[in-house]
């Protein structure tokens, strides 16, 4: 009975360091995430400067993972080269290091004092970034306190011969320490939860160091699983090439720290008697020496690993830009021409979830329903595709009329981006909760809502064809259709409420939902008629009240032309 209760609390103790890894990791993400995601995007640049990035950035946030996710995110988009990807995750390596060096120290009677500073912080503050910083706090307190049980459960039993013969089999057999701790480490996502457990155990002389130093080259191992199964989606093998290029960095550590075990250990240990401190001094030295040894090859490296893992062409994916030419970059004009071709691109992309959105409501085609919420997915990538296109030209290359181009092109597929998400959030939501309850819409009303849907995706091609050709007259037209929208929506509500009042069970039913439809379709048409703004701007028509031809018509309200057309 004893035995099981020492290994519940022993399981606790573990999950209790998990957890306060898991607080720690969390409430950094969640305080300065974006930041330090912005931070490693701007300082990617050569390789020591990537270095560097990732060693600040994994030393804040104590998650390779994390960092190796960003990084392959960013590698897969192309808006990095490999090789400074792969020297963040050089960096990243390194950055783990840094906690465990800190814990290594005897801290433990500050446990009660983190907990109770992060206990105040996340109850007494109403702004988030310090709530968040409570949680690290907590966090950094539940793994000192979980450290501290773990020695006291073992100190009882260091001298139990059972315990002593298991270790010492683990202890001969330093390839079974790699996997076990690879295996533990990938199940944990922790390799700093792993190293630190290894610390406490090698402080009370439960495993002897070389054994020791065994399970923290598996622990680092490990941690290249994580980014490796859970970053690469897909099966493009450019996604996986930066994972995979640190688990081979990774593997290639631990065959060389095998290897050179036998001579190393009685060094390290002969240095830092302490047995704690030896692992973690261990740790650090291990990412530095791959670090020092990887840095200077990354180049050949990432040419093995194109050469490993080459690009799979996807020509069905309409999600990918075509017209976005690097190599346009120093051309203004063709670089803009290229950027306007994906934005029409984006049109045709919209226009589709119109007629999509129309089967899904007129037919109930729950097949249509689910590709029309999948073009969202096409226009999001398109849209920021297009935008890091746009945003990476060299401000010196381009003149005034390439800047209001730029500026024309960002607000049109800006717009587009915004309508498609009503779309897929406001109108297929709607069909599917009225296929989910069985309801359907009046004969009249879904007559109202199949002209004004069909109308809606004429005026896609219209703004389209505005923002290529700067047409005057399209653009007028367009504009106009805003206030056709009002009064359809307008004539719609009123008809529908008539309906009700005569007490059309079936228009009673989808009242809510009918109404929705209605105010959707008019927000998206306002979305799509932007387009014919920089037109009737460039030609004065369009006045920061209203539009110039209609100034006698309305008096001066404060409203502008958007209100009024």
């Amino acid at each position: 009975m004893d035995t099981t209760l020492t290994l519940i609390d022993l399981a606790g103790s573990v999950a209790l360091l998990l957890w306060g890894v898991h607080m720690l990791q969390s409430g950094i993400q969640r305080a300065f995430g974006p930041q330090l995601r912005r931070f490693l995007g701007r300082a990617i640049g050569d390789r020591l400067r990537a270095f560097l990035a990732g060693l600040g950035v994994t030393g804040v946030l104590q998650s390779s993972t994390a960092t190796g996710l960003m990084a392959a995110s960013f590698a897969a988009g192309g808006l990095v080269d490999l090789v400074p990807a792969l020297a963040v995750m050089l960096g990243a390596n390194v950055g783990t290091t840094i906690i465990v060096q800190l814990l290594s120290f005897d801290i433990r009677r500050l446990a009660a004092l983190f907990v109770l500073i992060g206990v105040i912080l996340f109850r007494r503050s109403l702004a988030t970034r310090t709530r968040d910083l409570g949680r690290v706090a907590i966090g950094l307190g539940l793994m000192l306190l979980a450290l501290q049980q773990l020695l006291s459960l073992m100190t009882p039993y260091e001298d139990v011969p059972s315990l002593r013969l298991l270790m010492g089999a683990i202890a001969t057999n330093p390839i079974i320490d790699v996997l076990l701790a690879a295996a533990l480490t990938w199940a944990a996502h922790s390799s700093v939860a792993m190293v630190l457990l290894t610390m406490s155990l090698a402080a009370k002389g439960v495993v002897p160091p070389q054994a020791a130093f065994a399970l923290v080259l598996g622990a680092n191992l490990g941690s290249a699983l994580n980014p490796l199964l859970e970053g690469a989606s897909g099966a493009d093998p450019v996604a996986k090439r930066l994972p995979v290029g640190n688990l081979l960095n990774r593997l290639a550590g631990c065959a060389l720290g095998l290897v050179l075990l036998e001579w190393i250990g009685p060094v390290i240990v002969t240095v830092e008697p302490d047995a704690a401190r030896a692992v973690a001094d261990f740790h650090t030295a291990f990412n530095l020496v791959m670090a020092a040894l990887f840095l200077p090859f990354l180049r050949p490296f990432a040419r093995l690993l194109v050469w490993l893992l080459p690009a799979r062409a996807a020509p069905h994916d309409p999600s990918q830009p075509i017209y976005l030419s690097e190599a346009a970059h120093e051309a203004p004009a063709i670089a803009l021409a290229g950027a306007a071709r994906e934005a029409l691109r984006m049109a045709d992309v919209l226009e589709a979830m119109l007629r999509g959105a129309l089967d899904a409501i007129d037919h109930g085609d729950r097949k249509r329903l689910a590709a029309t919420k999948q073009l969202d997915n096409v226009l999001d990538r398109l849209n920021g595709a297009i935008k890091a296109y746009l945003t990476a030209l060299d401000p010196d290359f381009l003149d005034d009329n390439d800047n209001r181009r730029l500026a024309e092109i960002l607000a049109f597929i800006t717009n587009l981006e915004h309508a498609g998400d009503i779309v897929e959030k406001g109108l297929m939501a709607i069909a599917a909760k009225r296929l989910k309850r069985g309801l359907a819409f009046s004969v009249e009303g879904q007559a109202e809502i199949r002209g004004m849907l069909e109308r809606l995706a004429g005026n896609v091609q219209a703004a389209a064809a505005v923002f290529m050709t700067d047409d005057a007259r399209a653009a007028r037209r367009l504009l106009g259709e805003k206030r056709v929208f009002r009064d359809l929506e307008a004539r719609a509500t009123e008809a529908h409420f008539a309906r009700i009042r005569a007490g059309r069970v079936e228009s009673v039913e989808t009242s809510a939902l009918h109404l929705d439809v209605l105010r959707d379709l008019k927000r998206i048409n306002s979305h799509v008629a932007t387009a014919a703004y920089p037109v009737l701007e460039k030609l004065g028509e369009l006045l920061p009240s209203r539009l110039r031809q209609e100034a006698d018509n309305f008096p001066a309200t404060g409203l502008d032309s958007r209100d009024h057309v």
